[in-house]
C-alpha cells in the first residue's frame, strides 16, 4: 500500500505505524466531560466498514503524524493530511 505523504510524496506503508481511529485525537476531558465519556474513549472502538479516518505515524521517515482516509474493504486511500493541520482546523491544537 502506498501512502501519498503531503510533504514527502508517495511512501510505502511499511515506513508507517498504524495507530488507530483518528477520532482518538479528540480526547475528552475526564473532569468536564465525565468519567463515562473518558471510559468510552479508552475502551470502546468501532469496527467500521468502508471509508474510515485513521492515524498513521511516519516512524521510518520524518516522524510526522498523518490522518489517512482509507476504505477498509478495498484499502483505497482517498485523502492524506498532516494531523497537526486536522487538529488546527478542528480547534483542538495546543
Amino acid at each position: 500500500m502506498i501512502i501519498d505523504h503531503p510533504i514527502l510524496g508517495p511512501r510505502d506503508a511499511q515506513e508507517f505505524v498504524y495507530l488507530g481511529d483518528a477520532s482518538l485525537m479528540n480526547r475528552p476531558d475526564g473532569l468536564s466531560d465525565g468519567i463515562g465519556a473518558f471510559h468510552d474513549y479508552l475502551y470502546n472502538r468501532a469496527n467500521p466498514v468502508g471509508e474510515h479516518r485513521e492515524l498513521w505515524y511516519h516512524e521510518q521517515g520524518d516522524r510526522s503524524w498523518l490522518v489517512v482516509t482509507r476504505n477498509t474493504l478495498t484499502h483505497e486511500i482517498t485523502k492524506v493530511e498532516l494531523a497537526r493541520d486536522v487538529a488546527r482546523a478542528s480547534g483542538r491544537s495546543r
